[in-house]
């Protein structure tokens, strides 16, 4: 874990909310200077804290208005298994979200889907086809409630 400062901290919320700000408009709004902020950023992208930088889609508008939480239960929990796995979700562009949970479930994914039928579509002919996978639960979000990509960050 980095240690972050007020600035470094002004600097990755300002960031977070708006990725599109230039180096002028960001050290305005943090209270700095542009080389200082130019500087903070590069060392912050070194450190791996500011990973890319990315224009955020909004979903239905394009057609992809049903999100489906899915658990996943292995057949086992080989490495084999855990691999095969995980590299087949990181392949699949309708699989937003893998984690590796705790509890009954192995994993659960977050899946974008353009309706019902396109999302079993890839359920049972993608997801359960799978060698690693055992069972899976699928559940419907029936509207978006809160969708937040900033990540609060920790007062030192």
């Amino acid at each position: 874990m980095i240690n972050l400062d007020a600035l470094d901290r002004k600097i990755i919320d300002a960031l977070q909310r708006d990725g599109n700000l230039s180096n002028a408009e960001l050290a305005d709004r943090v209270g700095s200077t542009g080389p200082s902020c130019w500087r903070r950023i590069r060392l912050l992208q070194d450190a791996g804290v500011l990973a890319k930088n990315v224009w955020l889609v909004d979903a239905p508008r394009i057609g992809q208005g049903v999100n489906v939480l899915c658990n996943i239960r292995l057949k086992s929990h080989s490495a084999e298994h855990t691999a095969s796995f995980e590299n087949f979700v990181c392949d699949q562009d309708r699989v937003m979200e893998c984690l590796s949970m705790s509890g009954e479930w192995d994993y659960q994914i977050r899946v974008v889907a353009t309706d019902v039928a396109d999302y079993e579509i890839f359920l049972m002919q993608t997801l359960l086809r799978n060698e690693a996978v055992a069972s899976a639960a699928s559940h419907f979000a029936l509207r978006v409630v809160k969708y937040q990509t900033v990540i609060p960050l920790p007062m030192n």
